[in-house]
């Protein structure tokens, strides 16, 4: 079982990475992919220990080649209303802000960290997503620094590249 990890700052380009490595892998071996905003709990409370205790029940089960489910956040109604069942894979990818944190890394994850200015990222993401979501994107960037700093995930990085 492979486990490969996307993490930067949001705007950076982590989706598009993840796609483009499930589109190589995935010629001779089974792929996952499992986005960082499906597992958030909200604004609020996306990168704390309940998404840490979530990461790693996935990394476990990936490990024992068990299938699992996953709940999903709903950004429309602000609440986890919906399931997703993973079944085992060769490679599993998980990507997003957070998607590298140490339970990750010590289950043996590679771990890609894109590097983006944080105002080209936010610029990035309220052109894709819209400016309804400027403020809290301005208060992701203090809350994604501060578990950067404290997970210090760019500096566990096996890999890192500039977007």
């Amino acid at each position: 079982m492979s486990l490969i990890a996307i993490d930067g700052r949001a705007g950076a380009g982590k989706t598009t990475l993840a796609a483009r490595f499930y589109k190589e892998l995935c010629v001779d071996k089974t792929v996952g992919i499992i986005h960082m905003d499906d597992l958030y709990n909200g604004w609020e409370k996306a990168l704390d220990e309940g998404l840490t205790k979530t990461l790693e029940s996935i990394v476990k089960s990936h490990h024992n080649n068990v299938a699992f489910e996953i709940e999903i956040f709903n950004w429309q109604s602000l609440s986890f209303d919906s399931k997703r069942e993973i079944n085992p894979v060769d490679v599993l990818i998980l990507e997003g802000v957070g998607a590298g944190q140490k339970v990750v890394r010590d289950a043996g994850a590679t771990l890609y960290w894109l590097d983006i200015d944080a105002e080209v990222g936010i610029a990035r993401v309220l052109n894709r997503d819209g400016n309804q979501i400027a403020p809290q994107m301005k208060q992701w960037q203090i809350v994604q620094e501060i578990h950067f700093m404290q997970d210090k995930t760019r500096e566990n990085a096996e890999h890192i590249q500039s977007s």
